[in-house]
């Protein structure tokens, strides 16, 4: 068990499992509410922990870029905490392509950008900026944690929204910035 584990104490479990991912087409088909987009994500810590806020936001789907980690590498895995098998997953998708078919199956495709201010039409994910827009089917994308979202991936989304910082704090983890941005998506859905 120690040679197969990457952990250095593993618990002494082993199971064999298909691939469960979906493609892009059936996840659309169920109508999603609410989907999480990790573009060019590397890190699989982060991209595991986001797969289960996503799951526990109440999320529909997960979609990961070609240009990010493999939701099957074991430390995304292990991070998702379980998840993985509780939500569908799209794996590969080409970014442009993903917000092009979002955006037809009636979801709004926001950018979680720290650096987006209302002066350049981008909103501001606090009480003031929060309204109606929150309520709507919404895709999330987020970027890698070092470098955001690129330029030609950011200009995919209706609008990019910045997660205020009201401290000192330079940034926050993208998996904070997805847990905020997802459940206020998901309470605005659920209250309207």
């Amino acid at each position: 068990m120690a040679e197969l584990a990457q952990t250095v104490t593993p618990q002494g479990l082993l199971a064999v499992c298909r691939f469960l991912d979906v493609s892009l087409a059936d996840l659309l088909a169920a109508r999603p509410r609410l989907v999480a987009v990790l573009a060019s994500v590397r890190d699989p810590g982060n991209a595991g922990t986001v797969l289960r806020t996503a799951d526990a936001a109440g999320a529909q789907g997960v979609i990961f870029t070609a240009a990010s980690v493999d939701p099957y590498n074991s430390k995304c895995v292990r991070s998702s905490a379980g998840s993985l098998f509780h939500l569908p997953v799209v794996t590969g998708a080409e970014p442009g392509a993903a917000a092009a078919a979002l955006r037809d199956a009636g979801l709004q495709v926001l950018a979680a950008d720290g650096s987006a201010t209302t002066a350049a039409g981008g909103r501001l994910l606090d009480a003031a900026g929060a309204g109606p827009w929150l309520a709507r089917p919404t895709a999330w994308l987020f970027g890698n944690e070092a470098w955001g979202l690129p330029p030609e991936v950011l200009s995919l989304a209706d609008a990019p929204v910045a997660v205020p910082i009201y401290g000192r704090a330079e940034s926050l983890n993208l998996a904070a910035a997805a847990a905020v941005c997802l459940y206020a998506s998901a309470a605005a859905q659920r209250a309207g």
